[in-house]
């Protein structure tokens, strides 16, 4: 059922903000245009439903006059067969907002259980999420990088910029597992291996008040594959956020660049630790629920000897490994995010 009186009080807010801001006289002009904003599409939402259900009204009114009953009892059906769609939409429309949807995302990717072979996989859920990116004409940047022997990711850091990043990013954070031959194995053994994904929110300076004296900035010579460069200039930069013992480290070329890297990622992670925390809060079964963020828990399995990927919070699986790996990851985040909304909307009671 669809609380009426709620979709009374957004309306009247809603008119509220627009003829504040018709006025002019608006004293937070940023404040008030971001509500509008965010309410206007809810509003219109709110509105249609409502003119639906006026619709039916008027039909079934019609009904007791001779001279429109024909006309009603063709219309009413049409009316009628609109209205679970419609409920469906506005119940969608209610659920609160997570704030940081709209933002970029830092993905941090690190081997786990698996030694070289969990390096590699690492490496390959960079990639894998590398050309999601680009099928969504996002922007991937790579902020620290370290490389295994064999060619994988020992750590690695990247950007993402684009529409709605951490919305669809943010299903992400948890265990990895892969169940695959690695190339390491002569004896051609299935071994499993894992790697652990992190996704923040971008946070700006404005979330996130960083003193000088709750941080330490260390500068040290850039470690890579050589070049004039590497180990020359004291240019990479370490930054150590002490109440927390989060530690970040950049090494571009680049000593200021590196400076502004680092405290966007401890930023992040920071932002990050704040979102947790009222999280926790709100729900004492967060690990139950999808997107929940937390990094011990294993989310999904990837069989190549099978072609099949499992993940274990909807108990979906999809025989199209190729193409998920390929960054072909909609279906898979699609599931997630309606399940999520399924979970809120339950929470809500609508």
């Amino acid at each position: 059922m669809v609380p009426l009186e709620k979709l009374r009080q957004i309306t009247e807010r809603f008119e509220f903000l627009e003829a504040q801001l018709a006025s002019g006289a608006v004293e937070n002009i940023a404040t008030v245009s971001r509500e509008y904003a965010e309410l206007k599409p809810v509003a219109e939402e709110v509105a249609a439903y409502r003119q639906l259900l006026a619709d039916i009204e008027d039909a079934q009114t019609m009904l007791a006059d001779p001279e429109m009953k024909v006309l009603a009892e063709e219309e009413l059906p049409a009316l009628k067969a609109r209205l679970p769609e419609a409920e469906a939409s506005i119940k969608l429309a209610l659920l609160p907002k997570d704030a940081a949807d709209a933002r970029p995302a830092m993905i941090e990717i690190r081997p786990g259980t698996g030694g070289d072979e969990a390096a590699l996989f690492a490496g390959d859920l960079l990639n894998m999420y590398r050309r999601y990116a680009e099928n969504h004409g996002w922007t991937f940047d790579i902020i620290e990088e370290q490389a295994s022997d064999l060619g994988g990711i020992k750590e690695v850091t990247a950007h993402v910029k684009g529409l709605n990043v951490f919305a669809r990013l943010k299903y992400e954070s948890g265990v990895h597992r892969v169940q695959r031959v690695p190339v390491t194995e002569s004896g051609g053994r299935i071994h499993t291996s894992a790697a652990t994904v992190a996704v923040l929110p971008e946070a700006e300076e404005v979330d996130i008040d960083i003193p000088a004296t709750d941080i330490r900035i260390d500068t040290m010579r850039a470690s890579g594959a050589g070049g004039q460069h590497v180990n020359t200039t004291d240019s990479a930069v370490r930054i150590t956020h002490i109440p927390s013992g989060i530690v970040v480290t950049s090494s571009e070329k680049s000593q200021h660049r590196n400076r502004e890297i680092a405290m966007q990622v401890l930023r992040a992670r920071l932002y990050d630790l704040e979102r947790q925390k009222i999280d926790d809060a709100r729900s004492a079964d967060r690990k139950s629920q999808v997107g929940s963020g937390d990094r011990s828990e294993r989310i999904r399995t990837y069989n190549f000897p099978q072609g099949r990927m499992s993940d274990h919070r909807i108990n979906l699986t999809l025989y199209k490994l190729d193409q998920v790996m390929q960054g072909d990851l909609d279906e898979v985040i699609d599931a997630l995010a309606a399940d999520a909304q399924a979970q809120l909307s339950a929470e809500q009671g609508l």
